[in-house]
Protein backbone atom coordinates (compact mmCIF):
# COMPACT_ATOMS: atom_id res chain seq x y z
CA UNK A 1 0.00 0.00 0.00
CA UNK A 2 2.85 2.40 0.84
CA UNK A 3 4.45 1.77 -2.55
CA UNK A 4 1.15 2.38 -4.33
CA UNK A 5 0.62 5.57 -2.35
CA UNK A 6 4.16 6.78 -3.16
CA UNK A 7 3.63 6.14 -6.89
CA UNK A 8 0.31 7.99 -6.76
CA UNK A 9 1.94 10.99 -5.06
CA UNK A 10 4.76 10.99 -7.63
CA UNK A 11 2.21 10.84 -10.45
CA UNK A 12 0.34 13.81 -8.99
CA UNK A 13 3.56 15.83 -8.72
CA UNK A 14 4.46 14.99 -12.32
CA UNK A 15 1.16 16.27 -13.68
CA UNK A 16 1.20 19.27 -11.37
CA UNK A 17 4.71 20.16 -12.58
CA UNK A 18 3.71 19.82 -16.22
CA UNK A 19 0.56 21.90 -15.62
CA UNK A 20 2.65 24.71 -14.08
CA UNK A 21 5.04 24.62 -17.03
CA UNK A 22 2.13 24.84 -19.52
CA UNK A 23 0.58 27.76 -17.62
CA UNK A 24 3.90 29.63 -17.58
CA UNK A 25 4.49 28.90 -21.28
CA UNK A 26 0.98 30.08 -22.16
CA UNK A 27 1.25 33.26 -20.08
CA UNK A 28 4.59 34.24 -21.62
CA UNK A 29 3.28 33.64 -25.15
CA UNK A 30 -0.25 35.04 -24.91
CA UNK A 31 -0.03 38.05 -22.58
CA UNK A 32 -0.29 41.29 -24.62
CA UNK A 33 0.19 39.24 -27.77
CA UNK A 34 -1.32 41.87 -30.04
CA UNK A 35 0.61 44.74 -28.45
CA UNK A 36 4.12 43.32 -27.87
CA UNK A 37 6.05 43.57 -30.13
CA UNK A 38 4.61 47.02 -30.75
CA UNK A 39 3.82 46.53 -34.44
CA UNK A 40 3.57 43.69 -36.92
CA UNK A 41 6.35 43.53 -39.48
CA UNK A 42 5.74 43.28 -43.22
CA UNK A 43 5.72 39.46 -43.26
CA UNK A 44 3.11 39.30 -40.50
CA UNK A 45 0.68 41.62 -42.28
CA UNK A 46 1.29 39.76 -45.56
CA UNK A 47 0.48 36.40 -43.97
CA UNK A 48 -2.59 37.89 -42.32
CA UNK A 49 -3.99 39.73 -45.34
CA UNK A 50 -3.41 36.77 -47.65
CA UNK A 51 -5.30 34.55 -45.20
CA UNK A 52 -8.08 37.17 -45.14
CA UNK A 53 -8.07 37.19 -48.96
CA UNK A 54 -8.33 33.39 -49.11
CA UNK A 55 -11.25 33.47 -46.65
CA UNK A 56 -13.23 35.86 -48.85
CA UNK A 57 -12.16 34.85 -52.37
CA UNK A 58 -10.31 31.53 -52.14
CA UNK A 59 -7.34 33.33 -53.69
CA UNK A 60 -4.26 35.19 -52.45
CA UNK A 61 -3.43 38.81 -53.25
CA UNK A 62 -2.24 37.83 -56.74
CA UNK A 63 -5.41 35.84 -57.49
CA UNK A 64 -3.71 32.45 -57.15
CA UNK A 65 -6.36 29.90 -56.15
CA UNK A 66 -5.60 28.14 -52.85
CA UNK A 67 -1.83 28.48 -53.34
CA UNK A 68 0.72 26.04 -51.94
CA UNK A 69 3.28 28.85 -52.08
CA UNK A 70 2.42 32.55 -51.90
CA UNK A 71 4.12 35.00 -54.21
CA UNK A 72 4.07 37.69 -51.47
CA UNK A 73 6.73 40.39 -52.14
CA UNK A 74 8.07 38.00 -54.80
CA UNK A 75 9.82 35.98 -52.08
CA UNK A 76 7.49 33.01 -52.61
CA UNK A 77 6.86 31.88 -49.03
CA UNK A 78 5.15 28.53 -48.23
CA UNK A 79 1.49 29.21 -47.55
CA UNK A 80 0.63 26.91 -44.64
CA UNK A 81 0.92 29.60 -41.96
CA UNK A 82 -1.72 31.69 -43.72
CA UNK A 83 -4.06 28.70 -43.78
CA UNK A 84 -3.44 28.12 -40.07
CA UNK A 85 -4.40 31.77 -39.48
CA UNK A 86 -7.81 31.38 -41.11
CA UNK A 87 -9.63 29.98 -38.02
CA UNK A 88 -8.24 32.70 -35.73
CA UNK A 89 -9.01 35.49 -38.23
CA UNK A 90 -12.53 34.12 -38.68
CA UNK A 91 -12.94 34.08 -34.90
CA UNK A 92 -11.30 37.36 -33.89
CA UNK A 93 -11.27 39.31 -37.14
CA UNK A 94 -8.22 40.50 -39.06
CA UNK A 95 -5.90 41.84 -36.36
CA UNK A 96 -2.35 41.56 -35.10
CA UNK A 97 -3.55 39.26 -32.31
CA UNK A 98 -5.35 36.86 -34.66
CA UNK A 99 -2.36 36.62 -37.01
CA UNK A 100 0.10 35.94 -34.18
CA UNK A 101 -2.14 33.53 -32.27
CA UNK A 102 -1.34 30.38 -34.35
CA UNK A 103 2.37 30.86 -33.65
CA UNK A 104 1.69 31.26 -29.92
CA UNK A 105 -0.46 28.13 -29.85
CA UNK A 106 2.18 26.09 -31.66
CA UNK A 107 4.79 27.49 -29.27
CA UNK A 108 2.82 26.19 -26.29
CA UNK A 109 2.25 22.82 -28.00
CA UNK A 110 5.99 22.56 -28.66
CA UNK A 111 6.73 22.91 -24.94
CA UNK A 112 4.29 20.07 -24.22
CA UNK A 113 5.67 17.88 -27.02
CA UNK A 114 9.23 18.41 -25.81
CA UNK A 115 8.24 17.08 -22.39
CA UNK A 116 7.04 13.79 -23.90
CA UNK A 117 9.92 13.57 -26.41
CA UNK A 118 12.58 14.05 -23.72
CA UNK A 119 10.78 11.60 -21.44
CA UNK A 120 10.90 8.93 -24.16
CA UNK A 121 14.58 9.61 -24.84
CA UNK A 122 15.95 9.91 -21.29
CA UNK A 123 13.37 7.84 -19.35
CA UNK A 124 13.55 10.22 -16.38
CA UNK A 125 10.74 12.47 -15.20
CA UNK A 126 12.96 15.17 -13.70
CA UNK A 127 14.87 15.59 -16.97
CA UNK A 128 11.72 15.95 -19.09
CA UNK A 129 10.17 18.46 -16.66
CA UNK A 130 13.35 20.50 -16.42
CA UNK A 131 13.99 20.70 -20.17
CA UNK A 132 10.37 21.53 -21.08
CA UNK A 133 10.45 24.17 -18.32
CA UNK A 134 13.62 25.68 -19.77
CA UNK A 135 11.96 25.86 -23.20
CA UNK A 136 8.88 27.48 -21.66
CA UNK A 137 10.99 30.43 -20.46
CA UNK A 138 13.49 30.44 -23.36
CA UNK A 139 13.93 34.00 -24.77
CA UNK A 140 14.65 32.52 -28.20
CA UNK A 141 11.48 30.45 -28.24
CA UNK A 142 9.29 33.16 -26.71
CA UNK A 143 10.53 35.67 -29.31
CA UNK A 144 9.30 33.61 -32.24
CA UNK A 145 6.23 32.19 -30.53
CA UNK A 146 4.86 35.73 -30.14
CA UNK A 147 5.15 36.79 -33.77
CA UNK A 148 3.82 35.31 -36.99
CA UNK A 149 7.12 33.75 -38.02
CA UNK A 150 6.61 30.53 -39.96
CA UNK A 151 9.84 29.04 -38.61
CA UNK A 152 8.26 28.64 -35.17
CA UNK A 153 5.52 26.44 -36.62
CA UNK A 154 8.15 24.57 -38.65
CA UNK A 155 10.03 23.85 -35.41
CA UNK A 156 6.81 22.58 -33.82
CA UNK A 157 6.16 20.17 -36.68
CA UNK A 158 9.72 18.86 -36.45
CA UNK A 159 9.34 18.20 -32.71
CA UNK A 160 5.97 16.53 -33.35
CA UNK A 161 7.57 14.46 -36.12
CA UNK A 162 10.42 13.28 -33.88
CA UNK A 163 8.02 12.52 -31.01
CA UNK A 164 5.67 10.45 -33.16
CA UNK A 165 8.66 8.67 -34.71
CA UNK A 166 10.04 7.60 -31.31
CA UNK A 167 6.61 6.50 -30.12
CA UNK A 168 5.97 4.86 -33.49
CA UNK A 169 8.82 2.41 -32.87
CA UNK A 170 6.51 0.73 -30.36
CA UNK A 171 3.19 1.70 -31.93
CA UNK A 172 3.97 1.69 -35.67
CA UNK A 173 0.70 3.34 -36.73
CA UNK A 174 2.03 6.59 -35.17
CA UNK A 175 4.66 6.72 -37.91
CA UNK A 176 1.93 8.06 -40.20
CA UNK A 177 1.59 11.08 -37.88
CA UNK A 178 5.37 11.43 -37.85
CA UNK A 179 5.74 11.64 -41.62
CA UNK A 180 2.73 13.95 -41.86
CA UNK A 181 4.31 16.33 -39.34
CA UNK A 182 7.67 16.35 -41.12
CA UNK A 183 6.04 17.00 -44.51
CA UNK A 184 3.91 19.79 -42.99
CA UNK A 185 7.09 21.55 -41.86
CA UNK A 186 8.17 21.91 -45.51
CA UNK A 187 4.86 23.63 -46.28
CA UNK A 188 5.42 26.26 -43.62
CA UNK A 189 9.06 27.46 -43.90
CA UNK A 190 11.82 27.29 -46.49
CA UNK A 191 14.65 25.96 -44.27
CA UNK A 192 12.59 22.92 -43.32
CA UNK A 193 12.89 21.62 -46.90
CA UNK A 194 16.51 20.86 -45.98
CA UNK A 195 16.39 20.27 -42.23
CA UNK A 196 13.39 17.91 -42.05
CA UNK A 197 14.65 15.36 -44.63
CA UNK A 198 18.06 15.32 -42.94
CA UNK A 199 16.45 14.72 -39.55
CA UNK A 200 14.30 11.92 -40.99
CA UNK A 201 17.42 10.27 -42.43
CA UNK A 202 19.21 10.60 -39.08
CA UNK A 203 16.25 9.06 -37.23
CA UNK A 204 16.05 6.17 -39.69
CA UNK A 205 19.77 5.40 -39.40
CA UNK A 206 19.95 5.74 -35.61
CA UNK A 207 16.86 3.60 -34.95
CA UNK A 208 17.30 1.21 -37.89
CA UNK A 209 17.26 -1.91 -35.69
CA UNK A 210 13.85 -1.00 -34.27
CA UNK A 211 12.56 -0.06 -37.74
CA UNK A 212 13.58 -3.45 -39.15
CA UNK A 213 11.23 -5.09 -36.64
CA UNK A 214 8.24 -3.19 -38.06
CA UNK A 215 6.38 -4.89 -40.95
CA UNK A 216 7.81 -3.77 -44.29
CA UNK A 217 4.34 -3.13 -45.69
CA UNK A 218 3.71 -0.49 -43.04
CA UNK A 219 7.09 1.20 -43.61
CA UNK A 220 6.41 1.30 -47.36
CA UNK A 221 2.96 2.72 -46.68
CA UNK A 222 4.44 5.46 -44.51
CA UNK A 223 6.94 6.38 -47.24
CA UNK A 224 4.16 6.46 -49.85
CA UNK A 225 2.02 8.71 -47.65
CA UNK A 226 4.98 11.06 -47.23
CA UNK A 227 5.57 11.11 -50.98
CA UNK A 228 1.91 11.77 -51.80
CA UNK A 229 1.69 14.58 -49.24
CA UNK A 230 4.86 16.13 -50.70
CA UNK A 231 3.60 16.06 -54.30
CA UNK A 232 1.92 19.51 -54.33
CA UNK A 233 5.12 21.18 -53.10
CA UNK A 234 7.35 19.08 -55.39
CA UNK A 235 5.11 19.87 -58.37
CA UNK A 236 5.21 23.58 -57.57
CA UNK A 237 9.01 23.58 -57.30
CA UNK A 238 9.42 21.65 -60.56
CA UNK A 239 6.91 23.67 -62.59
CA UNK A 240 7.38 27.22 -61.28
CA UNK A 241 10.63 28.91 -62.22
CA UNK A 242 10.19 31.40 -59.36
CA UNK A 243 9.68 28.75 -56.68
CA UNK A 244 13.23 28.97 -55.38
CA UNK A 245 13.66 32.70 -55.96
CA UNK A 246 13.87 33.48 -52.23
CA UNK A 247 16.44 30.75 -51.65
CA UNK A 248 18.49 31.96 -54.60
CA UNK A 249 18.26 35.56 -53.44
CA UNK A 250 19.76 34.88 -50.01
CA UNK A 251 22.25 32.24 -51.20
CA UNK A 252 25.98 32.79 -50.73
CA UNK A 253 26.32 31.98 -54.44
CA UNK A 254 24.36 35.16 -55.21
CA UNK A 255 26.78 37.30 -53.18
CA UNK A 256 28.96 38.85 -55.87
CA UNK A 257 31.25 40.57 -53.34
CA UNK A 258 32.81 37.18 -52.58
CA UNK A 259 33.67 36.64 -56.24
CA UNK A 260 34.97 40.18 -56.69
CA UNK A 261 37.51 39.73 -53.91
CA UNK A 262 38.36 36.29 -55.26
CA UNK A 263 38.91 37.71 -58.77
CA UNK A 264 41.36 40.29 -57.40
CA UNK A 265 43.36 37.62 -55.63
CA UNK A 266 43.38 35.40 -58.75
CA UNK A 267 44.82 38.26 -60.82
CA UNK A 268 47.61 38.72 -58.28
CA UNK A 269 48.23 34.94 -58.17
CA UNK A 270 48.42 34.78 -61.97
CA UNK A 271 50.79 37.74 -62.14
CA UNK A 272 53.07 36.20 -59.50
CA UNK A 273 52.80 32.68 -60.93
CA UNK A 274 51.57 31.55 -57.51
CA UNK A 275 50.36 27.98 -58.12
CA UNK A 276 49.29 27.45 -54.49
CA UNK A 277 47.39 30.73 -54.56
CA UNK A 278 45.60 29.76 -57.77
CA UNK A 279 44.42 26.55 -56.09
CA UNK A 280 43.37 28.19 -52.81
CA UNK A 281 41.62 31.10 -54.53
CA UNK A 282 39.59 28.85 -56.78
CA UNK A 283 35.97 30.03 -56.56
CA UNK A 284 34.71 26.58 -55.56
CA UNK A 285 37.10 26.51 -52.62
CA UNK A 286 36.20 30.11 -51.78
CA UNK A 287 32.50 29.20 -51.62
CA UNK A 288 33.31 26.09 -49.58
CA UNK A 289 35.24 28.19 -47.05
CA UNK A 290 32.36 30.68 -46.88
CA UNK A 291 29.85 27.90 -46.20
CA UNK A 292 32.04 26.37 -43.48
CA UNK A 293 32.50 29.80 -41.88
CA UNK A 294 28.74 30.36 -42.01
CA UNK A 295 28.13 26.98 -40.38
CA UNK A 296 30.59 27.65 -37.56
CA UNK A 297 29.18 31.15 -36.95
CA UNK A 298 26.10 29.55 -35.39
CA UNK A 299 28.21 28.38 -32.44
CA UNK A 300 29.36 31.93 -31.62
CA UNK A 301 28.76 32.52 -27.90
CA UNK A 302 28.55 36.27 -28.48
CA UNK A 303 25.61 35.74 -30.85
CA UNK A 304 23.93 33.26 -28.51
CA UNK A 305 24.34 35.09 -25.21
CA UNK A 306 25.20 38.75 -25.82
CA UNK A 307 24.24 40.39 -29.10
CA UNK A 308 21.88 38.22 -31.15
CA UNK A 309 21.46 39.32 -34.75
CA UNK A 310 18.61 41.48 -36.13
CA UNK A 311 16.73 43.58 -33.58
CA UNK A 312 13.46 41.79 -34.38
CA UNK A 313 15.04 38.45 -33.42
CA UNK A 314 15.80 39.08 -29.74
CA UNK A 315 15.02 41.29 -26.77
CA UNK A 316 17.08 44.51 -26.51
CA UNK A 317 20.49 44.23 -24.84
CA UNK A 318 20.29 40.44 -24.76
CA UNK A 319 21.25 37.47 -26.85
CA UNK A 320 19.07 34.49 -27.63
CA UNK A 321 19.73 32.68 -24.36
CA UNK A 322 20.19 33.61 -20.71
CA UNK A 323 23.77 34.29 -19.63
CA UNK A 324 23.42 31.99 -16.63
CA UNK A 325 22.84 29.06 -19.01
CA UNK A 326 26.32 29.22 -20.57
CA UNK A 327 28.31 27.19 -17.99
CA UNK A 328 25.57 24.57 -17.76
CA UNK A 329 25.39 24.30 -21.55
CA UNK A 330 29.08 23.39 -21.67
CA UNK A 331 28.72 21.01 -18.74
CA UNK A 332 25.67 19.41 -20.36
CA UNK A 333 27.56 18.76 -23.58
CA UNK A 334 30.19 16.90 -21.59
CA UNK A 335 27.60 15.05 -19.49
CA UNK A 336 25.64 13.88 -22.55
CA UNK A 337 28.80 12.74 -24.30
CA UNK A 338 30.16 10.72 -21.39
CA UNK A 339 27.04 10.15 -19.28
CA UNK A 340 25.10 6.95 -18.85
CA UNK A 341 22.55 7.51 -21.61
CA UNK A 342 21.54 5.26 -24.48
CA UNK A 343 23.58 5.36 -27.65
CA UNK A 344 20.47 6.21 -29.69
CA UNK A 345 19.64 9.18 -27.48
CA UNK A 346 23.16 10.58 -27.74
CA UNK A 347 23.26 10.15 -31.50
CA UNK A 348 19.86 11.77 -32.00
CA UNK A 349 20.63 14.83 -29.85
CA UNK A 350 24.04 15.44 -31.44
CA UNK A 351 22.72 14.75 -34.98
CA UNK A 352 19.89 17.26 -34.47
CA UNK A 353 22.40 19.76 -33.08
CA UNK A 354 24.84 19.41 -35.99
CA UNK A 355 22.19 19.32 -38.73
CA UNK A 356 20.46 22.53 -37.63
CA UNK A 357 22.96 25.09 -39.08
CA UNK A 358 23.17 23.36 -42.48
CA UNK A 359 20.22 25.15 -44.19
CA UNK A 360 21.44 28.58 -43.01
CA UNK A 361 25.08 27.89 -43.94
CA UNK A 362 24.47 28.40 -47.65
CA UNK A 363 22.77 31.77 -47.06
CA UNK A 364 23.97 35.29 -46.35
CA UNK A 365 23.34 37.25 -43.17
CA UNK A 366 24.43 34.54 -40.75
CA UNK A 367 24.22 33.58 -37.97
CA UNK A 368 20.46 33.89 -38.32
CA UNK A 369 18.11 33.20 -35.40
CA UNK A 370 15.12 32.37 -37.61
CA UNK A 371 16.83 29.93 -39.95
CA UNK A 372 18.55 28.26 -36.98
CA UNK A 373 15.48 28.02 -34.74
CA UNK A 374 15.68 24.22 -34.87
CA UNK A 375 18.54 24.48 -32.34
CA UNK A 376 15.61 24.40 -29.92
CA UNK A 377 15.04 22.32 -27.86
CA UNK A 378 18.59 20.92 -28.12
CA UNK A 379 20.22 23.81 -26.27
CA UNK A 380 17.68 23.31 -23.47
CA UNK A 381 18.66 19.62 -23.36
CA UNK A 382 22.32 20.57 -22.84
CA UNK A 383 21.50 23.19 -20.20
CA UNK A 384 19.11 20.87 -18.35
CA UNK A 385 21.61 18.01 -18.28
CA UNK A 386 24.32 20.41 -17.15
CA UNK A 387 22.17 21.58 -14.23
CA UNK A 388 21.47 18.01 -13.14
CA UNK A 389 25.14 17.06 -13.52
CA UNK A 390 26.24 20.04 -11.40
CA UNK A 391 23.61 19.21 -8.79
CA UNK A 392 24.86 15.63 -8.63
CA UNK A 393 28.48 16.71 -8.15
CA UNK A 394 27.67 19.37 -5.55
CA UNK A 395 25.47 16.86 -3.73
CA UNK A 396 28.56 14.81 -2.87
CA UNK A 397 29.59 17.56 -0.45
CA UNK A 398 26.44 17.28 1.61
CA UNK A 399 22.89 18.54 1.90
CA UNK A 400 23.80 22.14 2.73
CA UNK A 401 26.15 22.45 -0.25
CA UNK A 402 23.36 21.18 -2.47
CA UNK A 403 20.80 23.62 -1.02
CA UNK A 404 23.27 26.50 -1.33
CA UNK A 405 23.92 25.64 -4.97
CA UNK A 406 20.19 25.50 -5.74
CA UNK A 407 19.60 28.84 -3.98
CA UNK A 408 22.44 30.59 -5.83
CA UNK A 409 21.41 29.27 -9.25
CA UNK A 410 17.77 30.13 -8.56
CA UNK A 411 18.63 33.69 -7.50
CA UNK A 412 20.87 34.35 -10.52
CA UNK A 413 18.45 32.79 -13.00
CA UNK A 414 15.49 34.71 -11.55
CA UNK A 415 17.41 37.99 -11.82
CA UNK A 416 18.24 37.17 -15.47
CA UNK A 417 14.62 36.16 -16.13
CA UNK A 418 13.19 39.36 -14.59
CA UNK A 419 15.69 41.43 -16.59
CA UNK A 420 14.56 39.65 -19.74
CA UNK A 421 10.87 40.23 -18.98
CA UNK A 422 11.54 43.94 -18.56
CA UNK A 423 13.63 44.12 -21.74
CA UNK A 424 11.02 42.26 -23.79
CA UNK A 425 7.72 43.60 -22.52
CA UNK A 426 8.78 47.14 -21.51
CA UNK A 427 12.01 48.27 -23.14
CA UNK A 428 11.51 46.62 -26.54
CA UNK A 429 8.93 49.17 -27.68
CA UNK A 430 11.33 51.98 -26.84
CA UNK A 431 14.44 50.47 -28.41
CA UNK A 432 13.17 48.61 -31.49
CA UNK A 433 9.96 50.30 -32.66
CA UNK A 434 11.82 51.48 -35.78
CA UNK A 435 12.73 47.90 -36.69
CA UNK A 436 9.11 46.80 -36.19
CA UNK A 437 7.87 49.43 -38.69
CA UNK A 438 5.87 51.14 -35.97
CA UNK A 439 3.18 53.73 -36.68
CA UNK A 440 0.70 52.32 -39.20
CA UNK A 441 -1.85 51.32 -36.54
CA UNK A 442 -2.17 55.01 -35.58
CA UNK A 443 -1.69 56.54 -39.03
CA UNK A 444 -4.32 54.52 -40.92
CA UNK A 445 -7.30 55.50 -38.68
CA UNK A 446 -6.41 59.18 -39.12
CA UNK A 447 -6.20 58.74 -42.90
CA UNK A 448 -9.55 56.92 -43.02
CA UNK A 449 -11.13 59.80 -41.12
CA UNK A 450 -9.90 62.38 -43.65
CA UNK A 451 -9.57 60.45 -46.93
CA UNK A 452 -12.76 61.93 -48.46
CA UNK A 453 -11.11 65.36 -48.43
CA UNK A 454 -8.47 64.24 -50.95
CA UNK A 455 -8.37 62.91 -54.49
CA UNK A 456 -5.14 60.96 -53.99
CA UNK A 457 -3.20 59.58 -51.06
CA UNK A 458 0.52 59.05 -51.66
CA UNK A 459 2.35 56.83 -49.17
CA UNK A 460 6.12 56.39 -49.06
CA UNK A 461 7.48 52.87 -49.55
CA UNK A 462 11.03 53.73 -48.51
CA UNK A 463 12.69 52.29 -45.36
CA UNK A 464 11.39 52.01 -42.70
CA UNK A 465 8.05 52.25 -44.49
CA UNK A 466 8.90 49.26 -46.71
CA UNK A 467 5.91 47.42 -48.19
CA UNK A 468 3.57 50.10 -46.88
CA UNK A 469 0.86 48.95 -49.31
CA UNK A 470 0.44 45.71 -47.37
CA UNK A 471 0.08 47.51 -44.05
CA UNK A 472 -2.72 49.60 -45.55
CA UNK A 473 -4.45 46.54 -47.01
CA UNK A 474 -4.22 44.93 -43.57
CA UNK A 475 -5.43 47.83 -41.43
CA UNK A 476 -8.05 48.97 -43.96
CA UNK A 477 -9.30 45.39 -44.32
CA UNK A 478 -9.47 46.27 -47.98
CA UNK A 479 -11.87 44.15 -50.02
CA UNK A 480 -9.67 41.34 -51.45
CA UNK A 481 -11.85 40.85 -54.53
CA UNK A 482 -11.64 44.56 -55.34
CA UNK A 483 -7.89 44.60 -54.76
CA UNK A 484 -7.36 41.60 -57.05
CA UNK A 485 -9.36 43.25 -59.83
CA UNK A 486 -7.42 46.50 -59.48
CA UNK A 487 -3.96 44.92 -59.46
CA UNK A 488 -4.23 41.90 -61.76
CA UNK A 489 -1.22 43.05 -63.79
CA UNK A 490 0.97 44.04 -60.83
CA UNK A 491 4.50 42.68 -60.89
CA UNK A 492 4.84 42.42 -57.12
CA UNK A 493 8.60 42.96 -56.96
CA UNK A 494 10.15 43.61 -53.57
CA UNK A 495 10.99 47.25 -54.35
CA UNK A 496 8.17 47.94 -56.81
CA UNK A 497 5.54 50.65 -56.43
CA UNK A 498 1.92 49.65 -55.80
CA UNK A 499 -1.48 51.29 -56.02
CA UNK A 500 -5.13 50.58 -55.32
CA UNK A 501 -8.17 52.83 -55.01
CA UNK A 502 -6.93 56.36 -54.41
CA UNK A 503 -3.75 55.09 -52.72
CA UNK A 504 -0.30 55.19 -54.36
CA UNK A 505 2.72 53.62 -52.69
CA UNK A 506 5.96 55.09 -54.01
CA UNK A 507 8.83 57.39 -53.06
CA UNK A 508 7.74 60.93 -52.22
CA UNK A 509 9.64 63.40 -54.37
CA UNK A 510 9.59 67.17 -54.61
CA UNK A 511 6.20 67.24 -56.31
CA UNK A 512 3.44 68.45 -54.04
CA UNK A 513 0.07 68.36 -55.82
CA UNK A 514 -3.22 69.82 -54.66
CA UNK A 515 -5.95 67.63 -53.17
CA UNK A 516 -3.28 65.08 -52.31
CA UNK A 517 -2.52 63.66 -48.89
CA UNK A 518 1.07 62.57 -48.31
CA UNK A 519 2.15 59.94 -45.81
CA UNK A 520 5.87 59.54 -45.30
CA UNK A 521 8.97 59.79 -43.17
CA UNK A 522 9.84 63.07 -41.41
CA UNK A 523 12.78 63.43 -43.83
CA UNK A 524 10.41 63.35 -46.83
CA UNK A 525 9.01 66.82 -46.09
CA UNK A 526 10.39 70.34 -45.99
CA UNK A 527 8.97 73.62 -44.80
CA UNK A 528 6.91 74.04 -47.96
CA UNK A 529 4.31 71.52 -46.86
CA UNK A 530 1.57 71.58 -44.23
CA UNK A 531 2.03 68.86 -41.62
CA UNK A 532 -1.34 67.63 -40.37
CA UNK A 533 -0.35 64.83 -38.03
CA UNK A 534 2.82 63.19 -36.75
CA UNK A 535 3.00 59.67 -35.38
CA UNK A 536 5.81 59.30 -32.87
CA UNK A 537 7.86 56.29 -31.84
CA UNK A 538 7.62 55.47 -28.09
CA UNK A 539 11.05 57.11 -27.79
CA UNK A 540 9.54 60.42 -28.92
CA UNK A 541 11.20 60.46 -32.34
CA UNK A 542 8.99 61.11 -35.36
CA UNK A 543 7.94 57.95 -37.19
CA UNK A 544 5.28 58.90 -39.77
CA UNK A 545 4.21 62.34 -40.96
CA UNK A 546 0.86 62.99 -42.64
CA UNK A 547 0.89 66.18 -44.70
CA UNK A 548 -0.61 68.10 -47.60
CA UNK A 549 0.33 71.10 -49.72
CA UNK A 550 -0.01 74.54 -48.16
Amino acid sequence: MKILNFNFQLSKFKWFGLAVIIIVAAALRLWQLGAVPSSPDWDEVALGYNAYSIIHTGRDEYSAFMPVVMRSYDDYKPALYSYLSIPTIETFGLSVFSVRLPSAIFGILTVIAVYFLVKDLFKKEEISLLISGLLAISPWHIQFSRIAFESNVGLAFNVFGALFFIKGLKRPWLLFFSITSFVASAYVYQSEKVFSPLLIIALAIIFRKQLFKIPKKLIVSVILVGFVLSLPMLWYILTNKNALERAQGVSVFADQTILKEDAKRLLIDTKNHDVVGLVLDNRRLVYAKEIVANYLSHFDFNWLFISGDLARHHAPNMGLMYLWELPFLLLGLYFLLFGDFSKETKLLIFSWFLITPIPASVTTGVPHAVRALNFLPIYQVFVGLGLLCALRWIGKYGKYAKLSFVAIVFAISMFNFIYYIDQYFVQQSYYTAYDWQYGYAKAVPYIIQHENDYQRIVVSNQPPLDQSYMFFLFYLKYDPALYQSETKDASGGFRENHSFGKFEFRPIGNEKESKTLYVGRPSDFGSDIKKLETIYYPSGEGAIVIATNK
